[in-house]
């Protein structure tokens, strides 16, 4: 993905406080925004704009791009490069929704969207995940007047076990979140929770926490925290959806004859299945029901089958070796 520099983007420096970035954003939205700009390409600078303060404006999501996403993965990556995170990078980063600068913008110059404020970037998706776009600009009330206004939804990205989504878990997850010190400047929180993970989970999915997002003010209750599922890697198995893909290695007698074979699922449980005789490498077996589980359709596990040859080291294997190419003259696999 391509790599941006947010810090660029404003023309701030890496120190700058809340205000530096509230009155650069402010002066390069008067600038680029569609409805007063003459500037060619005004639309899609706003947005760049418009992305760069849905960042640096949020204390939680600077603070991972500062910590994680410019200085651990990035470093020395100019704007354009392709750049790659590490897996699980950014999990238990928490950060809240809301942008009020812009919001205020958008409805000064009436313009709900922003200047396509709600498009992202695949470096923010990749960053900040499908929860950060869900709740980017979200508001549960006015942030001055009377009454009790209530506390901002947050979101964190988790990664778990496949077994996870099978068995369900509870999990002690450790979320980073951050504060401002008195200078303006994010300073690293940490909090742990302790979460019941639901059996059959699926990537991607939103686990509610009510009442654990951000505190509400003049007596409103607090906002919610969605946690967005990802499964840690694993070169065992691919998930699409409630479906799983295995690995299933078996012998040339066992793709040719056919036979049973005992087989460990994701699950944890031992099955015995049978290979069809005269089977292939990469043919799919089709455990139906087997993937990740559901109360309405359960996923499906599917055996994809990797013929592995073993090698002539001894007379006798190099001689049933040549006994089998004898069996079969003129065969040519190419």
């Amino acid at each position: 993905m391509e790599f941006k520099d947010y810090y660029q983007i404003l023309g701030v420096d890496k120190s700058a406080n809340a205000d530096d970035v509230k009155k650069a954003y402010r002066k390069l939205a008067r600038k680029y925004h569609p409805d007063v700009s003459k500037e060619p390409d005004a639309a899609a600078r706003m947005a760049e704009v418009n992305e760069a303060n849905a960042v640096l404006s949020d204390p939680e999501k600077r603070a991972a791009y500062d910590s994680v996403g410019a200085q651990s993965w990035a470093a020395g990556a100019r704007p354009g490069d392709d750049v790659r995170p590490p897996p699980g990078w950014n999990e238990g980063f928490e950060f809240s929704g809301g942008d009020a600068d812009a919001e205020a913008f958008r409805h000064a110059f009436h313009d709900p969207s922003g200047g396509a404020a709600g498009e992202h970037s695949d470096f923010f998706e990749q960053l900040f995940g499908r929860a950060a776009r869900a709740h980017a600009g979200r508001r549960h009330g006015p942030p001055h007047g009377p009454g009790p206004v209530r506390g901002e939804d947050r979101h964190a990205r988790i990664e778990l076990e496949l077994i996870d989504a099978y068995k369900g878990a509870e999990r002690g997850i450790a979320l980073h979140g951050v504060r401002l010190d008195a200078q303006g400047r994010p300073v690293a929180e940490e909090r742990t929770l302790q979460v019941r993970i639901p059996q059959g989970v699926k990537e991607g999915q939103l686990i509610r926490l009510a009442g654990h997002g951000g505190p509400g003010l003049g007596g409103g209750a607090a906002g919610d925290l969605f946690l967005e599922v990802h499964f840690r890697p694993d070169t065992r198995w691919r998930i699409e959806g409630r479906d799983v893909t295995q690995r299933l290695r078996v012998t040339p007698w066992e793709a040719s004859l056919g036979g049973g074979v005992q087989v460990a699922t994701p699950d944890g449980a031992v099955v015995e299945v049978t290979v069809p005789a005269g089977s292939g490498s990469g043919r799919k077996l089709r455990l139906k029901g087997r993937g990740i589980p559901s109360a309405s359709t359960p996923g499906d596990l599917y055996l994809e089958l990797d013929i592995a040859v073993p090698g002539a080291i001894t007379d006798a294997q190099k001689a049933a070796w040549s006994a089998l190419a004898a069996a079969y003259p003129g065969f040519d696999p190419r």
